[in-house]
């Protein structure tokens, strides 16, 4: 069993806020990184947090109103897909200043965040973050970026399962058009046949095929299909 599949069979057994606390430190564990952090905003009735920094930072980032500054939180609102930090604009004296305070805290200078958008306006971000050099940090996204974004997603929806009644996870609504896209992506035609089929511009398409996959909380197009499918949103 690999470290991923070994994650995600603990998580399906999570029923409680302390599991999800332990879940995100046996990310930390397993992988052997210094942090593993996730943030919700609005699910459930007040913001939620699972996170391996200490309470200390915590309280200080809050306090320092740091937010303000975080490059990794502006880059969220804007963006859908994961975002390394040596990629994100550090350049201003806030920012900077906020990085020295939290490599400091034991927050760790290499990172990557995944933004997380459920079908009910939902927002969350996951991130894990090491001390590790350059070289090493590339290895270790080369190799895990795609079980950190798996990871984060089903974090995601185990939070929801726990924080959120049954009966107010409503269904993701897809309109007319975003349900043919992925209707004709699932029966395997490319952009150029649908586009052809749906009279419109593969632009137009692709603005379709995300606004679906953003409803639908999904990681790429293939979870997008797969998500609608199994909600039933797709009629054949």
């Amino acid at each position: 069993m690999t470290k991923l599949e070994a994650f995600l069979d603990a998580l399906e057994k999570s029923q409680t806020a302390d599991d999800i606390q332990s879940s995100v430190e046996a990310v930390r564990d397993a992988y052997g990184i210094s942090n593993a952090v996730y943030h919700a905003v609005n699910v459930g009735p007040r913001p939620y947090a699972a996170l391996t920094y200490s309470p200390e930072w915590m309280q200080y980032y809050h306090d320092q109103k740091y937010v303000q500054v975080d490059p990794v939180v502006s880059g969220a609102m804007r963006q859908f897909h994961p975002m390394e930090w040596k990629q994100l604009d550090w350049s201003s004296k806030g920012s900077r200043e906020f990085l020295g305070e939290a490599i400091s805290a034991g927050v760790a200078s290499q990172g990557i965040s995944i933004p997380i958008r459920g079908p009910n306006g939902q927002f969350a971000l996951f991130t894990v973050n090491d001390n590790c050099g350059d070289a090493s940090w590339e290895k270790f996204s080369g190799e895990h970026k795609r079980d950190m974004m798996l990871i984060s997603h089903f974090i995601h929806k185990k939070v929801v399962d726990i924080f959120v009644p049954e009966d107010e996870q409503s269904m993701a609504r897809l309109s007319p058009r975003e349900k043919d896209t992925l209707k004709y992506l699932s029966l395997g035609l490319n952009r150029g046949q649908i586009s052809e089929k749906l009279k419109i511009s593969e632009h137009t398409l692709r603005v379709y095929i995300d606004s679906a996959r953003h409803k639908l909380g999904a990681l790429n197009t293939v979870h997008a299909v797969i998500t609608a499918y199994s909600k039933g949103l797709l009629s054949f």
